[in-house]
């Protein structure tokens, strides 16, 4: 069993920048597709990207450039570094975890949330304009 903590969610202005991390703990190991979600109060839950271990990081295209996902191996620790933060970003967000045996990272991205089993209890990002 893995289990997830989320940590670095806050309050800043539009424009301003907060990291956040994932902590792995359990029986995790770098055969996971590790993820982020968010979600906005009245909306549905959204991918913001995902990482394998060894792999480049796939930002979503609402984010692409401006947020930057990493992991560190060592401390089996997943990181969304947000830069030129908006209003629209204020969400919950929450990192996800599917064990990869016979479909890519990029598969159960593209099936949403339904397709990760094992999620974080989330840390709430707010910005101002």
């Amino acid at each position: 069993q893995v289990q997830l903590q989320e940590s670095g969610g806050g309050s800043v202005r539009s424009g301003g920048s907060l990291r956040l991390s994932c902590v792995a703990s359990g029986y995790y190991d770098n055969t996971y597709c590790m993820a982020w979600f968010r979600q906005a109060p009245g909306k549905e839950r959204e991918g913001v990207g995902y990482i394998v271990s060894g792999t480049s990081a796939v930002a979503a295209d609402s984010v692409k450039g401006r947020f930057t996902i990493s992991q560190d191996n060592a401390n089996n620790t997943l990181y969304l570094q947000m830069d030129s933060l908006k209003p629209e970003d204020t969400a919950m967000y929450y990192c996800a975890a599917a064990r990869l045996r016979y479909y890519s990272c990029s598969y159960f991205f593209a099936g949403g949330p339904s397709s990760f089993g094992t999620w974080g209890q989330g840390t709430q990002v707010t910005v101002s304009s």
